[in-house]
């Protein structure tokens, strides 16, 4: 909403601002709001780590001397018929605040970039199902729905952190689409893809084992050293060695059907 007052409509929502959550399009308001000579004068994030991608602070945060305020959290907004005001205050290991460590600051806008979710109305409208984790439909590796003849990708489908990796998910389902359109059908999805407690979501979540796909996920929590495992009763059919893993940046790697050993289900997980 407030993009849209400030980029398109050229209505400016604050002169002191204080931005609560860390997520990229937060960070990225911090960088407009200050660029449109509004004080940004803190974001605050309740996590112990940034939201979005790093370039994004450096370049949205850092650049205009914008403070981050992790493990934190507001805890009341003060004002009537205007903010005026709000409380900050530090949060314990539970994520619950240490009200001694509460501290005023004073502003007139607060933004909440709180996390984004799918654009669901065409979906449920369609009657599709949808993924609890990602808040989008359910796919298979055609990113068709489990309504027959309905496809999703891109920001329908899941949060992408990269645009390119919504183009390349349209391209995919471009091709599966055509296929059904020609044939009137797809191959069968039957094997269901899980995760361990690390791992967020996969996208898509069920395949075929009858051709390569490449399969999308995100972590629940910054890792080190780890290296993201998929298998398949208990053989390994995929890897990928990552220095970092973050929850703001989608991770994708490649699964070879004539790796997959048998019509069992696939477990996603990572090993630290």
């Amino acid at each position: 909403s407030a993009q849209r007052l400030v980029n398109r409509q050229n209505t400016m929502v604050g002169r002191n601002v204080v931005i609560l959550g860390s997520g990229d399009i937060g960070m990225i308001m911090a960088r407009r709001m200050s660029l449109e000579g509004a004080k940004v004068l803190a974001v605050v994030e309740i996590m112990d780590y940034l939201a979005g991608l790093t370039r994004n602070k450096v370049q949205c945060l850092d650049d205009f001397n914008i403070p981050l305020k992790l493990s934190h959290t507001i805890t009341r907004i003060a004002g009537d018929q205007r903010v005026e005001g709000v409380y900050v205050a530090r949060v314990d290991e539970n994520r619950k605040p240490v009200k001694e460590t509460e501290e005023y600051i004073a502003c007139d806008t607060l933004l909440l970039s709180v996390g984004l979710i799918p654009e669901n109305e065409l979906s449920l409208d369609a009657g599709v199902t949808l993924d609890d984790r990602t808040k989008g439909a359910v796919v298979d590796e055609h990113f068709q729905t489990d309504v027959a003849g309905i496809f999703a990708a891109g920001n329908v489908l899941h949060v992408h952190d990269l645009v390119d990796f919504v183009s390349m998910e349209a391209e995919s389902l471009a091709d599966s689409a055509a296929e059904f359109v020609q044939n009137g059908c797809l191959a069968p999805c039957p094997i269901e893809i899980g995760t361990d407690s690390h791992i967020n979501h996969t996208v898509p979540q069920r395949v075929s084992g009858t051709r390569d796909f490449k399969l999308s996920l995100r972590v629940n929590s910054p890792l080190k050293e780890c290296r993201i495992e998929v298998r398949q009763d208990g053989v390994l059919v995929a890897s990928k060695k990552m220095k970092k893993a973050i929850p703001a940046e989608m991770i994708e790697l490649t699964v070879k059907a004539d790796k997959l050993v048998s019509m069992g289900r696939l477990e996603v997980s990572a090993e630290c």
